[in-house]
């Protein structure tokens, strides 16, 4: 393949998909991952949102693991959530990778977005980055039954588990953070900025680009020894 034609292919996997391979100075490929906009699941969203697609995010996450060029992984952050199975899909992928994996939260990481941003090995968030937390939410019409709650506190119990054993959060803590009445009006939940995120133990510290890449490219060298 032309240089013309890698060049042009790297602008539309940018366009099309948000990601890029970046070399580094060493030598070692970089590649970054974003996850953008609202988490698309089984139905198809509007034309006018922004979305990340799980059935476009899981098979490129496989073909990486595969990909003996690419020596880490680099994921930016900025989702408003979605879809919860699709959200915990990407993220059971992504922590299952053997691959170092950072995370960098830019604008947000609400909802689902948090199991997503805890998947890495490691996790930041800028200063002015935010998180939501909050219970589990369906739309449409519902069953008003007993068995309905209980597939909400399923549903919830498997967000929860997957956050408390991907970071420092205890089940206690964040149960306690959902159900907070007093920060919305007309909900539940907590909105955690910077460096709130790191002290209740969801983000492992706050930082920037920089930072993100210099502990990735640190990771990256420490697999290396190892082998």
């Amino acid at each position: 393949m032309s240089e013309r034609e890698n060049e042009k292919n790297r602008k539309d996997d940018i366009e099309e998909n948000g990601q890029v391979e970046l070399t580094m100075k060493d030598g070692s490929k970089i590649y970054v991952l974003t996850i953008i906009g609202e988490i698309e699941g089984h139905e198809v969203l509007s034309g006018n949102c922004k979305t990340t697609k799980y059935e476009h995010i899981l098979p490129r996450l496989a073909e990486l693991e595969e990909d003996n060029e690419i020596s880490g992984i680099l994921i930016l952050i900025n989702t408003v959530g979605g879809d919860v199975e699709a959200g915990l899909a990407i993220a059971e992928m992504i922590s299952s990778l053997s691959k170092p994996t950072v995370s960098l939260v830019l604008g947000g990481s609400h909802s689902i977005g948090v199991p997503i941003a805890v998947s890495t090995d490691y996790s930041y968030i800028v200063p002015t980055g935010n998180m939501v937390v909050h219970p589990v939410r369906i739309n449409g019409l519902i069953i008003g039954a007993p068995q309905t709650y209980e597939y909400f506190k399923l549903l919830q119990d498997r967000i929860v588990g997957y956050v408390t054993s991907h970071s420092k959060i205890s089940k206690e803590r964040i149960e306690t953070l959902m159900m907070n009445t007093g920060m919305f009006t007309k909900d539940l939940g907590t909105i955690l900025v910077g460096e709130d995120t790191v002290k209740e133990g969801i983000i492992d510290a706050v930082g920037g680009m920089k930072e993100a890449r210099n502990k990735l490219l640190e990771m990256i060298k420490a697999e290396n020894i190892k082998k």
